[in-house]
């Protein structure tokens, strides 16, 4: 550690660990932020379909969830990932494996959310305002998008504050793994996977990507909690 390196540097290449864990900020965040998107925008749609509808709808819809949950998400994360390593681009100029990452960890996250949309749309397709909008002639994708769906926004933010963290822990596993961010892209697990040679001669390369993922981790789920109770008036 020096003053031009307040957190010293990587014993392997003499590289700023300061400047890493910035840049391998920025990667955790792009695949946590992008992969709750996706899973947020099928599981509200399947979701509020389902609650809504009800019926053989509901019964398929709920099925396709039991299927999803049952399938071995990190065996195939780390299986596509492996097999798609390189230097081929994806989506919007991202590398291929930071765009393979966010599909997967979204596609197959949203039947969590997609349960509890379902759950609250039960409750409020009874309520007197849907019976209004059926009265006045709505028809069910008006009631869906303009009359439920407004209503199931505190419930996915809420959601999205907590299922962030665990994506974010999800990228630094694969990467700690060695199927995630490759190098030299930096990342917080791949920098632990790198630091695991070095811990008894250089702890500090251990400790400040581990102190990355915990402060960040434990800051999404303290704002979830924050927002859950201040959009949960029944909490006040």
């Amino acid at each position: 550690m020096s003053a031009d390196h307040p957190l010293g540097v990587d014993p392997k290449f003499g590289r700023d660990i300061a400047t890493r864990v910035l840049e391998g900020s920025w990667v955790s965040l792009v695949v946590a932020f992008g992969a709750t998107v996706l899973s947020n925008v099928i599981g509200a749609i399947m979701g509020v379909v389902a609650g809504y509808y009800g019926g053989r709808v509901d019964n398929i819809i709920s099925r396709l969830m039991d299927t999803f949950l049952a399938f071995p998400l990190l065996l195939f994360a780390i299986a596509i990932s492996a097999t798609l390593q390189g230097g081929a681009f994806g989506l919007n100029g991202l590398p291929l494996h930071l765009s393979v990452l966010i599909f997967v960890i979204g596609f197959f996250n949203w039947p969590y959310l997609g349960r509890i949309v379902r759950g609250q749309t039960l409750a409020l397709r009874e309520r007197e305002f849907v019976d209004a909008s059926r009265g006045m002639g709505a028809k069910g994708p008006y009631i869906l998008f303009r009359e439920l769906m407004p209503n199931l926004v505190g419930p996915i933010i809420v959601y999205s504050t907590l299922l962030i963290p665990t994506n974010i822990l999800f990228e630094a596993s694969l990467s700690f793994l060695g199927v995630g961010i490759q190098p030299p892209q930096a990342s917080w697990g791949g920098m632990l996977r790198e630091a695991v040679t070095y811990y008894q001669v250089d702890p500090q390369y251990m400790i400040v990507p581990g102190l990355a993922i915990f402060v960040t981790v434990l800051a999404f789920n303290l704002l979830g909690d924050g927002l859950r109770d201040a959009l949960d008036p029944r909490s006040r």
